[in-house]
């Protein structure tokens, strides 16, 4: 257990950043899981900007590295030209 005034708020801390970051990891792995999940191209792309979008923040952020970010948008850049155009 910690003694000092400094390592009890660094545990404060230390748990305030690990929920914001468990947040942003789960709103980059949900808006990747939408985009993924959907077979309507025009749907898809509506999602696949705001993935990319969060995405980018995250990377810009540090969240994630950058490749990691360009990894991922690459994949879902593949989902959405694998996609047809659904003609009603």
């Amino acid at each position: 257990m910690a003694n000092h005034k400094s390592a009890k708020k660094r545990i404060r801390t230390t748990a305030r950043r690990r929920i914001v970051n468990q947040m942003s990891e789960s709103k980059i792995k949900t808006s990747i899981k939408k985009v993924l999940s959907t077979t309507d191209k025009a749907e898809a792309e509506k999602l696949y900007k705001d993935a990319i979008a969060i995405l980018d923040r995250s990377s810009v952020k540090g969240k994630i590295p950058k490749n990691t970010a360009s990894r991922k948008k690459s994949a879902l850049t593949k989902h959405i030209n694998g996609l047809t155009t659904v003609t009603p």
